[in-house]
């Protein structure tokens, strides 16, 4: 744990008890890491319960309700975290946009909505995260995004969220190479399919016989891999797609 004191994390999409978000936020403030996480369409009062939650494992944490979609909302993320806590030097872009489409519905209102909140807000924060980061005195940071598996097999009736999300495969690679030498590290992790809010017992039946562990991953497997991702031990990775699917098998 001392290897987190008085760090911050900034993690999106953090919206309901059973999601990868919340699991990412319990992980980090577990291992006395600050947080600040934003949220859209969570229940009325869950997120601030969640806080108190997160504030009863011994660190600060603060809230935002935000929609990603603003063309602004990255700059105002990163002022309100500023104020309330401090400047974050770990960013997690969790927060996704997904509806299903297919050839015959995708138009150009389902791509725009998808690519305000899957690549321009998750671009936008991670550029003026390292903007940001060159005027503080912090020696090392952490940029973490989320892909869900776009880079090694099809999403049929999802085109629009694999378009958008596996953009980020690609802005991550680059991103790397560019904040090395600021001491910033930008991996991705694609979780494969994971037992959180969009499962219905007619899917986990379906995907349970591909997971040659015997179980469907859970959001506390991709906060595991996010934590180390986080740490001062990862600071030698950079510029990966970690594809944390417990062995998935598709097709």
């Amino acid at each position: 744990m001392s290897h987190f004191q008085n760090k911050t994390a900034l993690i999106t999409g953090a919206s309901s008890q059973r999601d990868i978000g919340s699991a990412i936020c319990h992980k980090l403030a577990s291992q006395g890491i600050n947080v600040f996480f934003t949220h859209w369409n969570s229940d009325a009062g869950w997120a601030k319960d969640f806080q108190q939650e997160i504030v009863e494992l011994g660190v600060n944490c603060k809230e935002m309700k935000i929609n990603l979609s603003d063309a602004n909302a990255a700059f105002t993320i990163l002022d309100t975290v500023s104020d309330e806590l401090d400047f974050p030097s770990i960013l997690i872009n969790n927060a996704a946009h997904s509806t299903s489409d297919g050839y015959l519905k995708l138009d150009a209102r389902t791509l725009d909505e998808h690519y305000a909140v899957n690549m321009r807000s998750n671009f936008l924060l991670c550029v003026e995260f390292a903007r940001r980061f060159e005027q503080t005195t912090l020696s090392s940071g952490r940029i973490i995004n989320m892909t869900s598996g776009q880079d090694i097999a099809p999403m049929p009736g999802e085109l629009a969220y694999v378009a958008t999300k596996g953009a980020i495969s690609a802005f991550t690679r680059s991103l790397s190479q560019e904040l090395a030498p600021l001491g910033i590290t930008v991996n991705a992790v694609n979780p494969g399919p994971t037992d959180s809010t969009w499962m219905t017992d007619e899917i986990r039946e379906f995907l349970l016989p591909k997971f040659p562990m015997g179980r469907i991953g859970t959001p506390n497997d991709v906060a595991r891999i996010i934590a180390f991702l986080a740490s001062e031990e990862a600071e030698w990775i950079t510029g990966q797609i970690i594809h944390s699917e417990g062995g998935f098998i598709r097709g």
